[in-house]
């Protein structure tokens, strides 16, 4: 499945179902096919995933180069083993922040799923 991202602000923001669920979540949101970031609701959604990310970068600090991890789970397979490499959660947040800020700053709400 795949969530598409989007305002009036900015560019879309197009991400795999379980990575979008995921920001869903660490934004507050409930995870559902459609839903809303109103315009009020945007400091506390930049908030909650900045914070996700600050924690998240902390935690991969502490790890040394050998522990950090290399692939993750895929969706649907990925490459055929069920396995992707790893992204870390600050590079898959980045363009949902990156059309949040944009979005609070034109006061436009953040739509996905329409």
């Amino acid at each position: 499945m795949i969530v598409t991202f989007k305002s009036a602000a900015a560019g879309d923001v197009i991400m795999f179902g379980d990575v979008a669920q995921r920001m869903m979540e660490l934004m507050g949101k409930d995870v559902t096919d459609q839903g809303i970031v109103t315009v009020e609701q945007l400091p506390e959604a930049i908030a909650r995933l900045r914070a996700a990310v600050a924690e998240d970068k902390a935690r991969m600090a502490a790890l040394a180069e050998a522990e950090r991890p290399q692939s993750e789970p895929a969706q649907n397979g990925g490459n055929g083993e069920n396995t992707r490499p790893f992204v870390s959660l600050a590079q898959r947040a980045a363009p949902l922040l990156y059309l949040l800020e944009w979005a609070l700053k034109k006061r436009k709400p953040v739509l996905w799923g329409v």
